[in-house]
């Protein structure tokens, strides 16, 4: 590969805080394929002035995560048909100046659910949070043809008697989940966590690139 010049492509992500983990996956794929781009996480405060820096310095896509995914949409120039439906993004690709927003959170909730045998057990799946991860999430369990049911601050109390049901925590917020469930925490600290972010990853690699991502899932 070669060493950063005028050429190089430059990818970020935008959060209220910035995290390592896509700035691991990214850099690690780029490398293996010897691609002349770069990915780097930045903290903001604010996503429009973000973007309008995208667009300044030519920054071919980023990802967002939480609390801007809903936000972001106010910003771009098109939403792909996922996004039309989920109201989130995850992802933007810079097509020469026009932005276009796209959520693969949604693949990968719908890969890890569509995992889970229903028929033994599970008959019903409680999902954490009414942000924008969790409208992906949301969206995934309907195109799945599976009910759910929606916890937010006003129910929150009741997660302790959740049982024999899968619970889809879409928050930053550490719960204690009853062992008689299927647990599916984002944090990406956790083990489903991280294959979720692998997963959503892998397909923002082939927007970025239109490569596969050599990580595997």
């Amino acid at each position: 590969m070669n060493w950063i010049n005028k050429d190089t492509e430059v990818y970020c992500s935008f959060a209220k805080q910035a995290g390592n983990t896509g700035c691991q996956m990214m850099n690690t794929a780029f490398y293996y394929y010897g691609l002349n781009k770069i990915y780097k996480s930045f903290s903001v405060d604010n996503i429009e002035d973000a973007v309008n820096s995208v667009k300044t310095l030519g920054i071919k896509g980023f990802a967002i995560t939480m609390p801007y995914k809903i936000e972001v949409l106010d910003y771009v120039d098109e939403l792909d048909d996922s996004v039309k439906k989920i109201q989130s993004a995850n992802t933007v690709i810079n097509d020469n100046g026009k932005l276009i927003a796209y959520n693969t959170d949604y693949y990968a909730a719908k890969t890890i659910v569509s995992e889970i045998n229903f028929l033994n057990g599970y008959p019903k799946i409680f999902i954490l949070g009414n942000g924008g991860y969790s409208k992906a999430v949301q969206q995934a369990v309907k195109d799945l043809n599976l009910d759910y049911t929606l916890i937010t601050r006003d129910n929150w109390d009741t997660i302790g008697d959740i049982r024999n049901s899968v619970v889809y925590n879409c928050t930053p917020i550490s719960v204690d989940i009853n062992k008689y469930n299927t647990y599916i925490n984002s944090d990406v600290k956790s083990e489903t966590g991280l294959r979720l972010a692998t997963l959503q990853a892998s397909k923002q690699f082939e927007l970025y690139t239109g490569l596969d991502f050599p990580l595997g899932d």
